[in-house]
């Protein structure tokens, strides 16, 4: 079974090889094991269960969320010429009958429904009398209590599947599952812990930013204007601030939409078609859009507010990069957040316990928003998941054109008034009184005559407040779990007083440093082919091929058809309805720039993929051998599945860890002195400044090498 598991990834979807975990997933289905799968968004889930489902035989029940994805799932399967239904309440009664009954005669492999649709005893009757090959429970920490998006609806499910005849085999995914969640699905769908796939929930390719102390419309306004051809979402905290914004975009000449509860079903519904079918390039939303949605082009996603927690969080800005090209996670804070997210709490119809964990979980996103150290780092671990041993090198904050600044007086001046207010009041009132304000609660308690009052008189209240959460973000601070956070130093907090530990911040931005080594012409071209295609059969454009697919069509011209075979996401069935047609415009292209085709790059060899994952060797040291035996930039990169820029991080890091790197490779003397003369010439010391000031053939990559190597980053 497991060989046509391997012919069917090859001839459907156009890949050699099985994502991290996909393999394991679908040998314990196929061996009838029930099966919980936890995998990043954009992870290759849904593969999970649709091999399988075709490798079985009867019919695949997919227990989905949203109406959005079931007809997304939909779609792409029947491109593929696979039989596909879905059975939900945007259908008439009779289309559902009449599915019901094509359904019951095993007309399809896979058919999607709501949860509630198994409290109807019609699509019950239907499923007890026919044959099963397997029911998934898609957006699984929905069933869980526990879960941040918690369904009863979902959790019901669960006494209903005892009474289905030879119950076939069950699987569950997710994307977000803390340890709690995951204990909680396994007991409910029994499954064995020996059963549990968790591929952690790192997202290579994509880059975290936090983004203070900016006026927010111009930050959304310069950084869309840079990116107008590409797709991002831009999600808000109210209805209020999402129609605000979209008229602003809308009124500056974006092609944008408008997602919120407050509008109808169908505003909402054309707005949601528009974006998914690239007629659109911003979707300005509230949390009400988005889950489920399978567009693989969002190149980036905004908040435009603090989100009320992690989980939330890492969801929605895993949206972006569906297709695995670098794509950009951008939250913008300000101060005023939290009291929003504390004033949507308090207005919850949640019961005080609940409300409690809610309060702890703000906490946790609060702090994410004031560390220094590794922002996907910082997630992940927040998750449990502790297998990114390294720093991402690709978050704002693990970036090296940064600026630190020793703020080690700062911090023992919060923590000594911390320990003066006796360790009995909040982030607020603590920083009223470092900043000597006269306000009628500091002279009721006394605080004017602290030794710490007006400390810090020359700074922004606002700041101080910031400076305080970055603290408890750091550890030597911090706020329990009460819903009134009160601040309490901690064991570090000893050693930062004494001298021994140093407290640094630094301050990021976000520049556009990506080389692109496709054509932008071409890939414009088979966009407008792609799109072209998509209306005709009125399918979403990601249906046809993927951005990933189409940049790598661009980048290696393919022009016969086993060369686009070698293309990822292309695989028989889709060449055999649409190869030809983008085969025509790639020669034709080809012919009028003069450009020699360029074959992909062949993987590696088992053996040394093999070596590679049991190996003990840190990750950026397997890349620098690579290297080191003549493997180029972008053949380590698609071969260990990283971006080139990560691949570039880590030879690096490897010559800061005392390496010797060939630096000729990378530049010539001339071309040194140059990029050094440069910076020297520039008065704000930054990569994109410094980019525009050389001549147009310099790649950051050549930049940084010479900065490296000179010590200067």
């Amino acid at each position: 079974m497991l060989d046509q598991a391997q012919q069917l990834l090859k001839s459907y979807y156009g890949f050699d090889s099985f994502r991290p975990g996909q393999q394991q997933v679908i040998e314990h289905v196929l061996d009838d094991a029930n099966t919980l799968a936890i995998m990043p968004t954009g992870g290759g889930k849904s593969l999970c269960y649709q091999i399988p489902g075709l490798t079985k035989s009867g019919t695949a029940i997919i227990i989905s969320p949203l109406i959005s994805l079931m007809k997304d799932q939909v779609d792409a399967l029947v491109s593929l010429g696979i039989s596909a239904t879905y059975i939900n309440s945007s259908l008439s009664t009779s289309e559902q009958q009449e599915r019901l009954d094509q359904l019951h005669q095993g007309h399809y492999s896979f058919v999607y429904v709501a949860p509630e649709r198994f409290e109807s005893s019609s699509f019950l009757r239907t499923i007890q009398s026919m044959k099963l090959s397997l029911i998934a429970f898609d957006e699984a920490h929905c069933i869980s209590q526990w879960g941040h998006d918690f369904r009863p609806s979902y959790r019901s499910i669960v006494q209903t599947l005892s009474t289905i005849p030879n119950l076939p085999v069950v699987m569950a995914l997710t994307a977000t599952a803390t340890d709690q969640v995951i204990q909680d699905i396994r007991r409910l769908l029994a499954i064995d812990e020996d059963f549990v796939v968790n591929t952690g929930f790192a997202r290579d390719n994509l880059a975290f930013h936090v983004v203070k102390g900016r006026d927010k419309q111009r930050f959304i306004l310069d950084y869309a204007s840079d990116r107008k051809l590409e797709s991002g979402i831009i999600y808000t905290a109210t209805r209020k601030q999402a129609d605000q914004l979209y008229e602003f975009l809308q009124a500056k000449g974006f092609t944008v939409g408008n997602y919120h509860a407050g509008l109808s079903e169908q505003q909402r519904k054309q707005a949601q078609t528009a974006f998914i079918q690239d007629e659109l390039s911003i979707m300005v939303a509230t949390n009400a859009f988005g889950m489920g949605i399978d567009k693989s082009n969002v190149r980036y996603v905004i908040h435009y507010a603090l989100p009320m927690n992690i989980e939330s969080y890492y969801q929605e800005a895993g949206r972006a990069g569906r297709d695995g090209e670098p794509s950009e996670c951008v939250l913008l804070f300000s101060g005023q957040d939290i009291q929003l997210q504390k004033f949507l709490i308090e207005q919850s119809p949640m019961d005080e316990a609940n409300k409690t964990n809610e309060y702890k979980k703000l906490q946790a996103m609060i702090n994410y928003c004031h560390t220094d150290h590794c922002l996907q780092k910082h997630i992940l671990e927040y998750f449990d998941d502790y297998s990114l041993q390294e720093d991402c090198g690709n978050c704002g904050n693990c970036q090296h054109d940064i600026e630190r600044e020793d703020v080690t007086k700062e911090a023992q001046m919060v923590l000594s008034c911390v320990k003066r207010m006796g360790e009995r009041f909040g982030a607020g009132l603590t920083a009223k009184v470092l900043k000597g304000s006269k306000s009628k609660k500091i002279a009721d308690f006394g605080f004017e005559r602290l030794s710490t009052y007006g400390l810090m008189m020359k700074t922004k209240e606002k700041d101080i407040t910031n400076f305080i959460h970055f603290l408890v973000a750091e550890g030597v601070l911090s706020t329990g779990d009460d819903r009134f956070p009160i601040l309490k130093l901690t064991k570090q907090a000893a050693d930062v007083l004494k001298g021994e530990k140093q407290i640094w911040m630094q301050v990021s931005r976000i520049d556009r440093t990506e080389e692109l080594d496709f054509s932008e012409a071409l890939f414009e071209e088979l966009r407008q082919l792609r799109k072209q295609l998509a209306d005709d059969e009125q399918v979403p454009p990601y249906v046809i091929f993927s951005d990933a697919s189409l940049k790598d069509m661009s980048r290696y011209f393919p022009t016969i058809k086993d060369e686009m075979l070698s293309i990822k996401g292309v695989g028989e069935k889709k060449y055999d309805k649409y190869g030809e047609a983008f085969l025509a415009v790639i020669g034709e292209w080809v012919d009028h720039h003069d450009v020699e085709p360029t074959k992909m790059p062949q993987p590696e060899a088992p053996s040394t993929i093999k070596h590679e994952t049991t190996s003990d060797e840190p990750s950026h040291m397997i890349t620098y051998h690579l290297f080191q035996d003549g493997t180029p930039l972008r053949e380590i990169a698609l071969n260990r599945n990283l971006t080139e820029q990560t691949v570039t991080n880590h030879l690096f890091k490897a010559y800061k860890d005392g390496n010797d790197l060939q630096w000729d490779l990378f530049f010539n003397e001339e071309q040194e002195m140059l990029i050094l003369e440069a910076r020297e010439s520039i008065e704000e010391k930054k990569l994109k400044p410094l980019k525009d000031s050389l001549p147009d053939d310099f790649s950051y990559t050549m930049i940084k090498a010479a900065l490296v190597k000179n010590e200067i980053l």
